[in-house]
């Protein structure tokens, strides 16, 4: 069940703190046929309840502060990227070519928001960039012939499959079979000592460096929430690889951004690590690994740090190594299916609640791994995946899927930043003497120097 509790446990804390979280239920936001809205309150409400609980460590123990979950701003924060405004312009979130098609027997989806994808997409089905020519191409061949090309070149398409066809698949048996967040100690390194701070705000996070491996929603989300907490979160991307420009405003608060080529950057990278207390990876599973940066060897060169992990699909089974996006486990997992027409026509879910939800997910583990660490030591993993959130989503009750708009004018804010004037959602990540915004404004993908301040 999408609830509170079951997350909770899912993340090794305490029962008896579940009665520090109250919640503003507002029926009809985040409408679906999906118990959406429910799985969005209970990510935010344990990343809050963390994040609570650790702020109580830091300030010499008593009372967790109590924790306050209003549906209306969960509900907006997962649509962040929909009320973002830079310069009172509003981003495009998807690609002309990032969509469904039609084929031969059903129906595939697509991403190509980035021009790496959408070129191999292309190559694959031999047309230029153009919708009616890809249109034509997909009408002619099967959805899993599709699947299995694009993805075989490294692009990215996705088959439509009901939830009962996706729990018979090899990936779907072998997602099913792991817990929501998957926790685990790597060694004997000894307890963490925190510094003590102070309660204006309560930044339970106050002082611990994260390095930020991460791109597109999940990670960043996960990140951002960090550094709304009062972490130092340095995002290290490759120069190569350039990052949507408002997709990094939405996802850049409270952090810095620098460009690091880690194949001929590994000095500095090390120098980083060595004072890190916290890596965060969302790439492809093993495409890291390189480069040293498996957990284990994270911790044989810095004892005692948390290695959070996210993927879309698990780092394990046949789809193991598989790139992949919230849009695309919708298909995938048979969210999509569900959300669908009478007619067949594949649906969507109100928000990436996939990518939003599985964010804070990721956060709520590297908190609760920190607590952890206060108590009994040891280098730490907490590993997350998209299709596992998709699976749980799956297992909840169904409704009608009736949605209602609420004023969100309360949840928002605006700022001036180096990016121009910004209109942005709020964190809903409240609890009694918590932060409300980020310190600093988002600023230019890799505009800073990849060191700690």
């Amino acid at each position: 069940m999408t609830d509170l509790a079951s997350v909770w446990s899912a993340l090794g804390g305490d029962p008896a703190l579940l009665s520090r979280v109250s919640a503003v239920e507002r029926p009809g936001v985040l409408g679906a046929r999906l118990p959406v809205r429910e799985l969005a309150r209970a990510c935010v409400g344990a990343c809050a309840l963390a994040a609570a609980e650790l702020g109580a460590r830091r300030t010499g123990g008593g009372e967790v502060p109590a924790v306050r979950v209003d549906d209306g701003a969960v509900a907006t924060a997962f649509v962040s990227e929909r009320h973002l405004l830079v310069g009172g312009r509003a981003p495009e979130t998807f690609a002309p070519l990032s969509r469904f098609w039609r084929t031969a027997d059903g129906w595939v989806r697509t991403h190509a928001n980035y021009p790496h994808h959408r070129a191999r997409l292309l190559a694959v089905l031999g047309v230029p960039e153009d919708p009616d020519a890809v249109a034509a191409a997909l009408a002619e061949r099967s959805a899993r012939e599709v699947e299995e090309a694009v993805c075989a070149a490294g692009g990215l398409a996705v088959a439509l499959r009901t939830p009962e066809e996706w729990a018979a698949h090899a990936q779907g048996v072998e997602v099913a079979g792991r817990p929501l967040v998957e926790r685990e100690r790597l060694d004997s390194a000894p307890a963490r000592v925190f510094a003590p701070v102070g309660r204006d705000p309560l930044l339970p996070a106050a002082g611990l460096r994260v390095l930020d491996l991460t791109r597109v929603i999940a990670g960043p989300v996960a990140t951002r929430t960090l550094a709304l907490l009062g972490a130092d979160v340095l995002r290290v991307d490759a120069p190569g690889l350039p990052e949507i420009v408002d997709q990094h405003a939405d996802t850049g608060f409270g952090k810095r951004s620098a460009l690091l080529d880690l194949s001929v950057g590994r000095e500095v990278f090390e120098e980083l690590l060595a004072t890190a207390d916290v890596v965060v990876t969302g790439y492809r599973p093993g495409a890291l690994d390189r480069f040293g940066l498996t957990p284990r060897a994270l911790a044989e060169r810095r004892p005692g740090v948390v290695v959070a992990q996210l993927s879309a699909w698990g780092a394990y089974g046949p789809w193991g190594d598989r790139r992949g996006f919230d849009s695309l486990v919708q298909v995938a997992t048979g969210v999509a299916a569900v959300e669908g027409s009478s007619a067949g026509r594949p649906g969507v879910l109100p928000a990436q609640a996939l990518d939003h939800g599985t964010g804070y997910l990721l956060a709520a583990g590297v908190l609760r791994a920190l607590s952890e660490q206060g108590e009994g030591g040891g280098s730490r993993v907490v590993r997350v995946a998209l299709a596992r959130t998709a699976g749980w989503l799956l297992e909840g009750p169904r409704s009608g899927g009736a949605s209602a708009d609420v004023p969100v004018a309360q949840w928002l804010a605006e700022r001036d930043s180096s990016l121009g004037r910004l209109r942005y959602a709020l964190s809903p990540v409240v609890f009694e003497g918590g932060p409300r915004d980020w310190a600093r404004a988002p600023g230019c993908w890799g505009a800073d120097s990849a060191r700690w301040v």
